[in-house]
């Protein structure tokens, strides 16, 4: 082989990747491998792993339809080294090339091994930067330096004017303002017709590596029966369509919204396709703001999802590259305890908390204010050690990378970061899941009571979390509010909170 040989990761499932520009089909070969060690860093959920495996395997199928060499690693291939590095070298041994051509990674971990590659590897190993990105990793450096606070507001902003996406003529944001979120909180009403998600039976591709999975990761947590992701960039296609025409239009009044046995809601479960490459951010926010301009969707709905992905989603992108690695090892609240096991059983009497993770069980799928404000909440509440919840999420949900992953449960979730990322910790007691959501109606707690053997285990964590964490917390001016209502408790009943909150805290390794 007298050409490059290029390797192509799952998460770059792109026919677009920089990796792959330039390839000449007479003397270049694109290097594809499933290894145990991607799949079992964390014990990622098996439909996740199904879904990359099945979808590597339907993108080496097209190269190859284009005339494309592709040298393609089984897991089963008995010769199989485990790793990225091992096949690369194999490959490099095998093929002879002049150089090896990557594309930058999504996570640190990952970047390490690239870097070792270059020095040991016996051709040279060329990284090229990963250009699906609205926002450069340089440019986000240049925009933070010499910022007193990161906020993804103002961020979000800039790449608004950069892109001209929801601008009028004048340079101003369409409808006056830079954001609706305070229209999107509204609870689902009663009678609301829910449109059915986006599914896609699996082909013989899928079912052989469903298949697979079943038998090498079985006892991995999550199931594989309800698997229904798409595979392909036409299928995720299919799937950016179906969020458009069905549910878009009514997913800004409801995106916070929370309802049992409607587990998508009015959300798009596009996440997957784009992190792995086999959708555009540039095309899914094209494609919402036309759905706007076209009079389809309204504004709040529009701004609310384009805001996920051209602001928060390159966000922490940018907050990732900018602080990693000793990002991970902070931990501002010197949170230490133990992840509860329900997380990975889902056998709670907290109906909150057993829907939530129930269905993620099934799906490798909760949508961001399950996340963020149930499991999420629950961990920041209870003190979990940010590593051990940062662990669940990044092996649980199909989407998850640690680029995107790591920001969002570090510095939103558990506030890890010291307010870096987000200004106040997201905790809130039983009656913000009340409000939103109609989980509180079927739980063994009763969420109007923070004392007492029925009391919501929320309420007075809540409660017990202000306190512990008030030296830290009180100045904070958006957390006035929260501090002055604990001001205002006895002071024997914030004894008796401290206390329940201890004593669940104390038991609840063995269920609750």
């Amino acid at each position: 082989m007298t050409g490059c040989l290029r390797l192509a990761l799952g998460d770059q499932l792109s026919a677009s990747l920089a990796g792959l520009r330039g390839l000449d089909p007479a003397c270049d070969r694109v290097l594809m491998a499933e290894v145990m060690a991607e799949a079992t860093y964390v014990p990622h959920h098996p439909q996740k792993i199904a879904f990359l495996f099945s979808a590597m395997r339907h993108f080496a199928a097209d190269l190859a339809a284009r005339g494309i060499a592709v040298d393609y690693v089984r897991l089963d291939d008995p010769d199989n080294t485990g790793t990225l590095g091992g096949e690369l070298a194999r490959a490099v041994d095998r093929w002879q090339p002049e150089r090896v051509i990557v594309t930058f990674p999504g996570e640190w971990r990952v970047w390490k091994q690239m870097r070792q590659w270059q020095r040991e590897l016996p051709v040279p190993v060329e990284v090229r930067e990963d250009d699906r990105f609205f926002c450069p990793i340089a440019r986000f450096r240049a925009w933070a330096e010499g910022r007193r606070q990161l906020r993804m507001e103002f961020f979000y902003r800039e790449m608004r004017r950069t892109h001209a996406i929801l601008m009028d003529p004048d340079g101003k944001p369409l409808g006056g303002q830079w954001n609706f979120d305070a229209q999107n909180r509204k609870p689902l009403p009663k009678g609301l017709r829910i449109p059915e998600p986006f599914r896609e039976p699996p082909d013989t591709i899928t079912r052989d590596v469903l298949a697979l999975v079943a038998d090498r990761f079985g006892g991995h947590f999550g199931t594989l029966e309800s698997f229904a992701y798409a595979v392909t960039a036409e299928g995720a296609r299919q799937a950016l369509n179906h969020f458009i025409l069905h549910a878009l239009p009514w997913f800004g009044d409801y995106q916070d919204a929370m309802a049992t046995g409607q587990e998508t809601l009015f959300h798009s479960v596009l996440s997957p396709y784009i992190n792995a490459g086999l959708l555009d951010p540039r095309a899914v926010v094209a494609a919402a703001a036309d759905a706007f301009h076209r009079g389809h969707a309204p504004l709040n709905a529009a701004e609310g999802f384009i805001r996920q992905i051209l602001g928060w989603r390159e966000y922490v992108r940018g907050i990732y590259w900018l602080k990693m690695p000793a990002y991970a090892d902070t931990n501002a609240l010197g949170a230490q305890r133990a992840l509860p096991d329900f997380y990975w059983t889902g056998r709670t009497s907290m109906n909150c908390m057993a829907q939530v993770i129930g269905q993620t069980r099934r799906h490798a799928y909760a949508h961001h204010i399950q996340r963020l404000m149930v499991t999420g909440n629950f961990a920041l509440l209870l003190g979990v050690e940010p590593a051990q919840i940062e662990q669940w999420y990044l092996a649980v949900y199909a989407d998850a990378y640690d680029w995107v992953e790591l920001p969002n449960v570090h510095g939103m979730v558990m506030h890890a970061d010291g307010g870096l990322l987000g200004s106040k910790p997201y905790a809130a007691s039983g009656r913000y899941i009340q409000r939103m959501s109609d989980y509180c109606s079927h739980c063994h707690f009763d969420v109007t009571t923070a004392e007492g053997e029925r009391a919501c285990p929320f309420n007075f964590l809540y409660w017990n979390f202000l306190m512990e964490n008030a030296a830290l917390l009180r100045a904070n001016p958006r957390m006035g509010l929260a501090y002055k209502g604990l001001d205002a408790m006895a002071p024997a009943r914030r004894d008796a909170i401290r206390q329940q909150a201890e004593r669940f805290r104390s038991g609840i390794a063995g269920g609750y």
